[in-house]
């Protein structure tokens, strides 16, 4: 009995910890990529890319999830403040928006993952599919179609108590908190699987146009020319490394959480005691603050990555270090 009160009391010092100091951190570095990634897929050098696209989109998405999730968690967890449970209003705009951003962000990076698929294809019909016109398409149908599947949310979502002076702000209808619990487990593999099977498979289109680069100096053809110079370029393959490296910190740190989803669905109708839920919880908003990191981070992998990247940056910042001191 006595252990399992150390491990309960150890696993609350580490989710405390971990939220007040660990998240503030996240939301400083997490804040200032997104603002940069915003920018950086904004200038004219890389907003002509479908990809691009695609990508301010996520970073959108992420900052947003940032700020209605992981601020409020860690305001809640590492500093006893929840201000989400003080207004009913609050409570259900809170957390729609923070499911509806926690889906459309890996949304918008399957949608640039088949965007690469497109772009690196030997195929010239099937590179002509890859244009800005049908990113904006799939971004609003994508965003509509989420958007309305989880407006429910604002009806079903309430703050219910469950201890003395503890309220949390969650799904009172068992029947709806089901269909959220697999909606999110079914989001999590797919999501998952997508970028995977998308990412290799540009990965091969990629390899295949570099088998094909030697044909095209003995033979130069019009053909191989064009497939070499409008779909091996410098700037899509570097939108391609820079997919690549969110879709592999997306899956390092988002597993944890999909198989607590998954433990959380084999396990939903068992009798459990208070300690076991407890520990449960916490476990719970462990593998949550892991599967936050991708949102806060990419930006720096980008920039370490990515020359294009790099250059945009400084760009950036020695424009905004110009009108400062122009200012003064």
């Amino acid at each position: 009995m006595s252990s399992s009160i150390d491990i309960l009391a150890t696993m609350q010092l580490v989710q405390k910890y971990l939220y007040e100091f660990g998240s503030p951190v996240l939301i400083f570095i997490g804040t200032i990529g997104c603002i940069l990634n915003l920018f950086v897929f904004n200038q004219k050098n890389l907003r002509k890319s479908p990809c691009s696209v695609y990508f301010v989109a996520h970073h959108f998405a992420n900052f947003v999830f940032i700020y209605s999730s992981l601020l409020p968690t860690t305001l809640n967890l590492g500093y006893g403040i929840d201000f989400s449970t003080r207004h009913i209003i609050i409570c259900r705009v809170r957390l729609y928006i923070t499911i509806l951003s926690n889906v459309l962000s890996p949304l918008y990076l399957v949608f640039a993952s088949i965007d690469r698929v497109l772009i690196t294809s030997p195929n010239a019909l099937t590179r002509r599919r890859s244009t800005r016109r049908f990113a904006y398409i799939c971004i609003i149908i994508g965003t509509l179609f989420w958007t309305f599947l989880y407006a429910p949310i604002l009806v079903f979502a309430n703050i219910i108590q469950i201890g003395p002076n503890i309220f949390i702000c969650y799904f009172q209808s068992s029947v709806y908190f089901s269909l959220i619990s697999y909606s999110s487990l079914f989001k999590a593999i797919a999501a998952l699987s997508l970028m995977i099977i998308f990412g290799i498979w540009s990965i091969k289109n990629i390899r295949r146009l570099e088998q094909v680069r030697p044909v095209a100096s003995l033979s130069a053809t019009t053909v191989v020319v064009d497939t070499v110079r409008h779909s091996h370029s410098s700037k899509d393959r570097q939108l391609c490394f820079i997919l690549l490296i969110d879709i592999i910190i997306y899956a390092l740190f988002s597993f944890l959480f999909t198989f607590y989803l998954i433990y959380q669905q084999i396990t939903q109708n068992y009798v459990k005691n208070a300690e076991r839920t407890q520990l449960e919880t916490i476990i719970s908003n462990i593998c949550l603050f892991s599967g936050t990191i991708p949102f806060c981070i990419s930006c720096y992998a980008n920039f370490i990555i990515s020359k294009t990247f790099r250059n945009e940056s400084k760009k950036i910042l020695s424009c905004q270090h110009c009108f400062c001191i122009q200012r003064i």
